[in-house]
């Protein structure tokens, strides 16, 4: 008979011999090699894709692949709020100056018993703040700085703003016609001088913020000079008897909402740049 002859299998041959099974590999139908029972996987090692890397959540469920849906961990939401409410308010104080209710006896009464209390000197400081000579300066030494600084946009937004006071002021002030505390003039309502004040100096501060600033200027102090100097000018203008006290709130709710649309630029201004550090 002849004889067939087989051929030989070495061990570096992949040629026509069977598989063989060496040591620390694994089959695509093995059951892996932490017992798992799980086909398609060769180790004990979890897989580098997010689904495979889960974790088993309460009661069994499966697990959320990051990152977890929700609410976004940023200020806009907050912010949104407050601006909401302060639009609310300031909706609601002009529509009780314009139809004169009860808001406006009750804030009648209340000013006439504030009316020429501290001294006369301080409180007319205090209402000279809110005016042009005062603040605006203060404004335009901060678009310069920040111009120094390199900023170019935000100067003209911060412009833009203080325009915006007089455009939106002096039209509410012609339409509801209200008649000064110790006066027979009208258009007292908003305040002019506190809304000035309000814009004026919260948008130095936010300008002051997105530049570089001197060491011993932290961030916390421009925004609370700006709200220190707005508040004192309120209370000086209530005081000293130049306007009534619905006249400054309404002003100090109209500022951050003029304020807003600076917040937001300035905001990006800082995210792109990185957080502007103080500089020796």
């Amino acid at each position: 008979m002849r004889e067939t002859h087989r051929p030989r299998e070495t061990a570096g041959d992949s040629g026509s011999g069977l598989p063989q099974h060496r040591p620390g590999r694994a089959f695509v139908h093995d059951s892996g090699a932490s017992g798992s029972g799980t086909p398609h996987r060769s180790d004990g090692r979890p897989p580098h894709t997010p689904r495979g890397a889960r974790r088993p959540g309460p009661a069994g469920h499966p697990g959320t692949t990051p990152p977890v849906p929700g609410w976004p961990a940023s200020p806009f939401l907050p912010v949104s709020l407050f601006l909401g409410v302060l639009l609310a308010l300031f909706a609601l104080i002009t529509w009780q100056v314009a139809a004169e209710g009860p808001l406006l006896r009750l804030d009648e009464r209340v000013g006439e018993s504030l009316f020429r209390r501290g001294p006369a000197g301080l409180t007319q400081l205090f209402s000279d703040l809110g005016g042009v000579p005062v603040a605006l300066p203060v404004l335009v030494c901060a678009i310069a700085y920040a111009l120094w600084r390199g900023a170019r946009r935000l100067p003209v937004y911060a412009a833009l703003t203080m325009a915006a006071v007089p455009a939106l002021v002096i039209p509410l002030k012609v339409a509801t016609a209200r008649q000064g505390p110790l006066t027979e003039a009208v258009n007292y309502y908003p305040s002019g001088h506190t809304a000035t004040a309000a814009v004026a100096y919260g948008a130095s501060a936010l300008l002051l913020l997105a530049v570089p600033r001197p060491a011993w200027l932290h961030a916390w102090v421009p925004p609370a000079a700006a709200a220190l100097l707005t508040a004192a000018t309120g209370v000086g203008l209530v005081l000293h008897g130049y306007h009534w006290p619905l006249d400054v709130l309404a002003s100090w709710c109209l500022g951050p909402v003029l304020l807003a649309p600076l917040w937001w630029v300035s905001r990006r201004a800082r995210l792109r740049s990185g957080e502007p550090r103080a500089t020796r």
